[in-house]
This record gives C-alpha cells, sequence and structure tokens, in this order.
C-alpha cells in the first residue's frame, strides 16, 4: 500500500498484557499446588505455599510470650506504683516484651512470604514443581494476564509519524474466529529498527470475557494521520 493512502494493513498478533513466572521470594520445599493449568486466577489469590513448620511453631511461641510479657508488665506496673522494683526494673520489662512483639512481627513476615499470590488476574499457562520438590530462584508457574490483550505490529519505516499513540484501528483475527474487534494504539516506538527498515507499534484490546486467545494471528488496519484527542 503506497505511503500516501489513507489507510495501511499490516500483519499482527495477538500477544498476553503481562507474562509472568511466578516464584518463591524464599526458599523451601513446595507443600502445596492451589491452582493446575488453564485455571482463571484473581489478584491475590492464593497460588502455592511453601512447608512452613518452623515458622508456625515459631510463632506460637512469639504470640506466648507476647502474651506473657502483657501481664508480667501489668503486675511490675502496679509492684512500681508501690515501689517494689525500681524504673530501670520497670522499664527492662517493658523493652523486653516490645523486642517479643519485634520478633512476633519477624515471624509473621516470614510465614507470609511462605504463602504466594498471584500479582494479577488471568490464567496459568504452566507448573513447574510439584509438591515435595525443592524451590529455589527458578519459577515455581507461569501466569498471563488476557485482559486487555495487546496487539503488536511491525511497520515499515516510511509510515513513521502517521501512526499516533491513542489513535483507533480495526484488528481482525485469523481463523478460526475470523472476527473484527476495535483496538487503540498504545505505543509507537520511537526508535527503527535499522536491518528491516521498521519499527512496532502496539495496540490494546479489551478480552473482559477471555473470548479472545493469546497467540493468534491477526491483521490490522490503521487510519494514518487520524487526529487523536487528548
Amino acid at each position: 500500500m503506497p505511503a500516501d493512502s489513507p489507510n495501511l494493513a499490516t500483519d499482527c498478533l495477538l500477544t498476553p498484557s503481562i507474562d509472568a513466572n511466578i516464584a518463591s521470594p524464599v526458599v523451601g520445599v513446595l507443600d502445596t499446588v492451589k491452582v493446575e493449568r488453564g485455571d482463571l486466577v484473581k489478584k491475590g489469590q492464593v497460588l502455592f505455599k511453601l512447608r512452613s513448620d518452623v515458622e508456625e511453631a515459631t510463632l506460637k511461641l512469639n504470640r506466648a510470650q507476647t502474651e506473657y510479657g502483657k501481664r508480667t508488665i501489668a503486675r511490675n506496673t502496679e509492684l512500681y506504683e508501690r515501689n517494689l522494683i525500681s524504673e530501670q526494673e520497670k522499664d527492662e520489662i517493658v523493652i523486653t516484651n516490645r523486642l517479643y512483639g519485634y520478633e512476633l512481627g519477624q515471624t509473621q513476615a516470614l510465614l507470609q512470604q511462605k504463602t504466594i499470590k498471584s500479582p494479577l488476574t488471568g490464567v496459568v499457562v504452566e507448573t513447574f514443581l510439584d509438591p515435595g520438590e525443592y524451590v529455589g530462584e527458578e519459577p515455581i508457574l507461569q501466569v498471563v494476564q488476557l485482559d486487555p490483550l495487546y496487539v503488536e505490529a511491525v511497520v515499515p519505516a516510511e509510515y513513521h509519524g502517521k501512526i499516533k499513540a491513542g489513535a483507533t484501528a480495526m484488528v481482525t483475527l485469523a481463523a478460526p474466529l475470523n472476527s473484527s474487534h476495535q483496538a487503540r494504539v498504545q505505543i509507537v516506538d520511537r526508535v527503527l529498527d535499522a536491518a528491516s527498515s521498521t519499527f512496532g507499534v502496539r495496540l490494546q484490546l479489551d478480552n473482559p470475557d477471555y473470548l479472545l486467545p493469546a497467540g493468534l494471528k491477526c491483521s490490522v488496519n490503521f487510519e494514518l494521520n487520524q487526529v487523536v484527542s487528548n
């Protein structure tokens, strides 16, 4: 299509807007995996847990120490008011209980790290480990965000400046869907690829019902020099 045409049609590809390999912030042994391949997960949903026997036992100890410390403070405050213990002794008891509280908070934080939640709403693509396996730095599962989808297109350099972020374009999907959908230009690369004399364009395509799959080939029709309102 000549560069002076009002439209440009080019090939494109639907991709996930986020493709995340989910790992654990701490090492350990995988206890349970709560999801399977193909599952839809919500942001904040528990994906997997590591064994946490030691942390749970430590948490019980910290809670008992904190409760004991509170009772000790109450008793010794009364003793201090009756001049039966010194101010230094009273302060030491208060500080000790404060340290118990810090240890309790630290254990709770460590325990929370053993439960990994999804950072996004999306679909589980693959799980890499099974319960009982050692968890290191490698990812445990892959989650992709399919709403919205990204539409990735490569455009000849001669059209640079004629496609603007915020413009709308019609995306036609390949078989078996063969359907057309409106998308919005999100990114127009500012750097050209010298080897191919092209630049990349990314569009955003809403997919609230997850009816459109990532990985599908498509074509996109751009209206060149489209006026975009701020």
